[in-house]
């Protein structure tokens, strides 16, 4: 499986998924409720201002990709789903990371585990890095390290479902000017060894959380002599 979805799209699926775990009561959604979904202004990176045609081409395409489907029952006002589960059987904290990342664009964990406490609580950043670790040994994978940004000092997530402009980025770097974070973003260039890069990101990411884990046990050690 191999998807590349627009902003759209992946704003319509990551509306989707949002509105199934935070309001299953008014789920699946009708267009309207859909088109609302989209154009919030809070919690979503941009806002957009979509009409019901472009969400309803958004939809077609899902469908077509096995996304998103029209749902079936009794109301008279046709209602849509996301086929998500489906297709990856993810864990809680998986698609929780995954919506986010859809809706948000490229973020921290940091940032991630604050903005995807109205869907799963993480207790820590370990727990975070966990399941971006397991979103990332996926077949294909469906996340990916970003370069970190000049003068920052932690490094930024991206999804793969969706081709964006920093993704491009990475993908495209000379080879010479890559750290050990500019990773290759893209999941067409992960086709023929995306277990070996799988298991790098993997590790990268454990070395990093050892490192902030000794770190602060070094912090420790130093306020007994203050």
């Amino acid at each position: 499986m191999s998807f590349q979805l627009t902003d759209i799209e992946a704003r319509v699926l990551g509306a989707l998924v949002e509105k199934e775990i935070t309001t299953p009561e008014y789920y699946p959604l009708s267009l309207n409720a859909l088109v609302n979904a989209c154009n919030q202004k809070s919690n979503r990176e941009p806002v957009m201002s979509l009409d019901e045609d472009a969400v309803r081409s958004a939809l077609r395409s899902l469908s077509d990709q096995s996304l998103a489907r029209s749902a079936g029952g009794d109301s008279r006002v046709p209602k849509y789903e996301h086929r998500l589960n489906e297709l990856f059987n993810f864990h809680r904290h998986e698609i929780a990371v995954l919506c986010v990342l859809l809706l948000r664009g490229p973020q921290t964990p940091g940032e991630l585990r604050t903005r995807t406490d109205r869907m799963y609580s993480f207790e820590d950043l370990d727990s975070m890095h966990s399941a971006l670790n397991l979103l990332m040994k996926r077949e294909p994978p469906l996340v990916a390290v970003l370069p970190r940004q000049p003068g920052t000092k932690e490094s930024r997530y991206t999804q793969l479902l969706s081709r964006g402009v920093e993704v491009e980025k990475v993908a495209h770097m000379p080879s010479t000017a890559r750290s050990v974070d500019a990773i290759p973003a893209r999941a067409e260039a992960l086709s023929s060894n995306s277990n070996q890069m799988a298991e790098l990101q993997a590790e990268i990411a454990s070395l990093r959380a050892e490192l902030a884990d000794l770190r602060a046990q070094f912090a420790a050690f130093q306020k007994q002599f203050q």
